[in-house]
Formats: structure tokens, C-alpha cells, sequence
């Protein structure tokens, strides 16, 4: 066979591959089914997530409410709200909720002192008291008003997302590392309703 018959075969088998669309839609589907698989995931993160975070807000706002409620309190009803406020994440449930009540007093000096009157938080659960007693800590300049009295309340959560939550021995890699544990938290400041303090003895 002479080199322009071998030409003229092989141009004619190029001609026919080109024509033969057969394999086309499965190449396209290959390129095309990445970018909506994770198109897919993160639509159906968007709202679980975004709800997760109005609620770890909510609690914080509803846990400071209940607290400026009283003229006085106790350790167990501190904890009990602490606990209200931690199901209100329902039906989130793969990681807990963590809450921190913090009783700040002002002074009344001409540069006022801003210290703990008393705390409690919640961690994984667990109970136990946060920032000392008469320890100094801080507020807002705005909210530094002499004499005043102060309840903050900060909620923190490790949101996990369904695309990287996997059995409690493995962990994420790589990209999805990166979105493993997003956290969210939220802090409110409110003054007492019914008194000018809430005192808690057994804090």
C-alpha cells in the first residue's frame, strides 16, 4: 500500500472519530457532575447552617432575658436556664453548646473598675464556674456607666457540617478540613429588670 493510500485510511478514520458523537455526552457528564455534586452539598448546608446560627444567637438573647428576670438567683437555676437554652438548638445535635453567664459590677469611682460578681458556664455539658469572683474583666465603653449592673451572656458553637461530620476516631482532610468546625458565637449585654443587681449566693 503506497504512503498516500495510508494517508487517505488515516484521514478517513479521523474523519469518522469526528463524526461519532457517542462518547461526547459522557465526557461532558464527567466534567460537569464534580461541580454539581458540590453544588448539591453546599446548597443543602446553606440553611441547616444558617439556622444553626440564628438559634446559637436566640439562646443567647433568651438566656440573658430569663437571668434579668430575677431580683436574685441560685446556682441550680442558673444551670436549669443554661440547659433551656442549650435545646433550643434541637434538632442540631452533633456538637454541644457552649454558654458563659457573666454578673459584671461597676464601680462607682471616677474611673470605674469593672469586675465579676459572679459566673457560671456550660461546656460539653458540663457545669462549673467561669471568671472569678472580683476578678476584673471588660465591657463595651459604652455600656461603662457608673454604679450599673450588668448581665452578659456569650454562646459559642463548632458547627460541623454533614459533608465533614464522620465517625468521632476519623477526622476531615485536606478542603474539607477547612470547613470542619465553623464557629459561631454571639454575646449579649442586658441590665437587670426587677432589681438593680441579681445576686446568685451559692454561684
Amino acid at each position: 500500500m503506497t504512503s498516500f493510500a495510508w494517508m487517505n485510511r488515516i484521514a478517513g478514520l479521523l474523519r469518522r472519530a469526528a463524526a461519532d458523537r457517542k462518547g461526547v455526552a459522557a465526557i461532558e457528564f464527567a466534567f460537569i457532575a464534580p461541580l454539581l455534586l458540590t453544588m448539591y452539598f453546599v446548597t443543602m448546608e446553606i440553611a441547616p447552617a444558617i439556622d444553626a446560627n440564628k438559634k446559637v444567637g436566640r439562646a443567647a438573647s433568651m438566656i440573658a432575658d430569663l437571668v434579668t428576670q430575677q431580683q436574685s438567683i441560685s446556682k441550680t437555676e442558673v444551670e436549669a436556664i443554661m440547659s433551656i437554652g442549650e435545646a433550643t438548638l434541637n434538632p442540631y445535635s452533633r456538637t454541644q453548646l457552649k454558654v458563659v453567664i457573666t454578673a459584671i459590677r461597676i464601680s462607682n469611682d471616677d474611673v470605674p473598675t469593672v469586675t465579676v460578681a459572679w459566673s457560671r458556664k456550660m461546656v460539653d455539658g458540663a457545669f462549673s464556674q467561669d471568671a472569678a469572683k472580683d476578678s476584673t474583666t471588660t465591657v463595651p465603653e459604652t455600656l461603662r456607666i457608673k454604679g450599673s449592673f450588668l448581665i452578659r451572656v456569650e454562646t459559642s458553637l463548632d458547627y460541623r457540617p454533614i459533608i465533614t461530620w464522620t465517625a468521632s476516631e476519623k477526622q476531615a482532610t485536606g478542603l474539607l478540613a477547612a470547613f470542619d468546625n465553623i464557629n459561631m458565637q454571639e454575646t449579649y449585654y442586658l441590665r437587670p429588670r426587677m432589681s438593680t443587681t441579681i445576686d446568685c449566693s451559692t454561684c
